[in-house]
């Protein structure tokens, strides 16, 4: 019996205090640059068990669930055609809903080769530029946005003026 993905999953904004963001670029489509995601093993998981799962198989990094800062905020998007074949029959649509996670210094992360090929650290806004995803892309704009607004780097909210 086929094991489906589950249309619900979560991007993961990896970043430094300095709002440094990793991107990782995927082996099966070249050129496309992303946060981690995935989806859910089950329904049942938690979300933040989701991040730590995903997290630890793209980039190597241990983290607990209680790591990753739940943004309350998820996009439902049309997923790409040439994914729709993970799902079952007849979905078309996916739930993702964004965390972050906050490292304390750029690290050279452990790919999983047959989902990545390379990986980059970025400003945030070079970052949001080269994500293929317009979903990831604002991602990594809230993550400025949320810096500025709950008062975390200075640069950020200095930034938000200097647009």
């Amino acid at each position: 019996m086929a094991r489906y993905k589950l249309p619900e999953s979560v991007l993961v904004v990896i970043h430094t205090p300095s709002l440094d963001v990793l991107l990782l670029e995927r082996a099966d489509f070249p050129g496309f640059w992303q946060s981690v995601t995935g989806s859910r093993a089950t329904p049942a998981e938690p979300l933040a068990n989701t991040c730590a799962r995903e997290v630890l198989e793209e980039t190597g990094l241990v983290r607990p669930p209680g790591d990753f800062d739940d943004w309350s905020t998820h996009h439902c998007y049309s997923i790409y055609p040439q994914w729709r074949r993970r799902y079952a029959r007849g979905v078309t649509h996916n739930v993702e809903h964004l965390y972050g996670l906050r490292v304390d210094a750029r690290f050279a992360p452990t790919l999983a080769p047959r989902e990545h090929r390379r990986w980059q650290w970025l400003n945030w806004r070079d970052a949001a530029d080269l994500c293929f995803s317009w979903t990831n892309a604002q991602a990594v704009r809230l993550l400025a946005f949320r810096a500025a607004c709950l008062g975390g780097s200075g640069s950020a909210a200095g930034d938000q003026h200097s647009s």
